[in-house]
């Protein structure tokens, strides 16, 4: 399943009211709740920030992926996230992440789980792709930018 299957205004907040990588993480999981996308946010929460304990997500470019297997996601599933101030997530560059994916999956479903990431990963070598997903301003502007890419 293609990343951009499971991309739609509901799963995206952009931009972000989060300043904090826990309100980030809250926010975004909180999203997929409304959304009907996952069955019990705080399970889902735990998960993320357990597997942030173990290392964070934040990448280099401003890019986080903060990801996490739970009994809460029925399936794959993905928030969208856009902060153009950027906020500290502890990225392996040490700069602010603008751009937030993250993705819950259960645990029985590992191969999605890794194709999402590798696509996020592709996606996230194009730097004017970046530029232009961190100038939204809107769900709407996000979800216009994947269905174009």
């Amino acid at each position: 399943m293609a990343l951009i299957d499971l991309i739609d205004e509901t799963v995206v907040r952009a931009p972000l009211a989060a300043t904090t990588k826990d309100a980030v993480i809250r926010e975004l999981v909180d999203t997929l709740a409304a959304a009907g996308k996952i069955l019990d946010a705080e399970t889902a929460y735990q998960a993320i920030l357990d597997r942030e304990a173990k290392g964070s997500t934040g990448l280099a470019e401003g890019i986080a992926v903060p990801h996490g297997k739970t009994l809460a996601a029925r399936a794959l599933t993905v928030a969208i996230g856009v902060a153009p101030a950027g906020i500290e997530f502890g990225s392996i560059d040490g700069q602010p992440s603008k751009l937030f994916f993250l993705i819950l999956a259960p645990p029985d479903q590992a191969g999605p789980h890794i194709e999402a990431l590798a696509e996020i990963a592709r996606m996230s070598r194009s730097k004017s792709f970046c530029a232009q997903l961190a100038a939204c301003r809107s769900s709407a502007e996000v979800v216009r930018l994947f269905k174009d890419e």
